[in-house]
């Protein structure tokens, strides 16, 4: 593609209008993504386009240097704001060329992407991205660099095989399925797995546990 950020800011757009669709009780719903809720997630995405150096290392340092502790921390700070500051932020925005340290742009695709599912499958919406965008998603979770904060540790020992478009990676007893919900299992969603079959099912069910 001539300009991969260009698809990012598209999908950012498209989950703001995603987000301004919904209702306070749709927003309160949990999402796939732990303990946030629909609001929740939306909140980290706007957050991730508008923190400072400066607010993260005030939170490291409240959370006793836990990432994780920290990223909840600034994630409930936006989550208090109305939603249509997270969506606004999400627009004005869209266009960012920021990549995590070591990353490229297949980073910011893949969590908006993946994060978007976190929304949509427990309001149960369909999956209506461009299938085409989920490549990207695939090739980067199967790679090294997804081992940093998407991919829990060494995949697993199966073939993968999207039905709705023409990828597939590894070796082993075959996983199938829409490539939104292989994204999902190998982003550790349990919820992807409803989608997918063949003889290696179970398998990728142990390893997402």
């Amino acid at each position: 593609m001539d300009d991969p950020f260009a698809l990012i800011a598209t999908e950012r757009r498209a989950l703001a209008d995603l987000l301004e669709g919904l209702d306070p009780a749709e927003l309160a719903v949990p999402s796939l993504c732990g303990a946030w809720t629909v609001k929740d997630v939306g909140a980290h995405l706007a957050g991730t386009l508008t923190g400072s150096t400066s607010e993260f290392l005030v939170a490291m340092l409240a959370s006793r240097f836990s990432f994780d502790r920290a990223n909840q921390r600034m994630t409930a700070r936006r989550a208090a704001l109305p939603v249509d500051d997270l969506t606004t932020v999400l627009r004005e925005h869209a266009e960012s060329r920021f990549v995590p340290p070591t990353m490229d742009w297949h980073a910011p695709l893949s969590d908006v992407m993946i994060h978007r599912e976190d929304i949509a499958v427990p309001l149960g919406l369909p999956s209506d991205r461009p299938v085409g965008s989920w490549r990207h998603v695939l090739e980067f979770l199967v790679s090294p660099k997804a081992r940093r904060g998407f991919v829990s540790g060494r995949l697993p020992d199966v073939q993968l095989r999207a039905t709705d478009l023409d990828w597939g990676h590894g070796a082993g007893p075959e996983v199938s399925g829409p490539a939104a919900a292989l994204a999902l299992a190998l982003s550790g969603r349990a919820a992807g797995l409803t989608a997918l079959g063949g003889p290696g099912r179970e398998s990728m069910a142990t390893w997402v546990g």
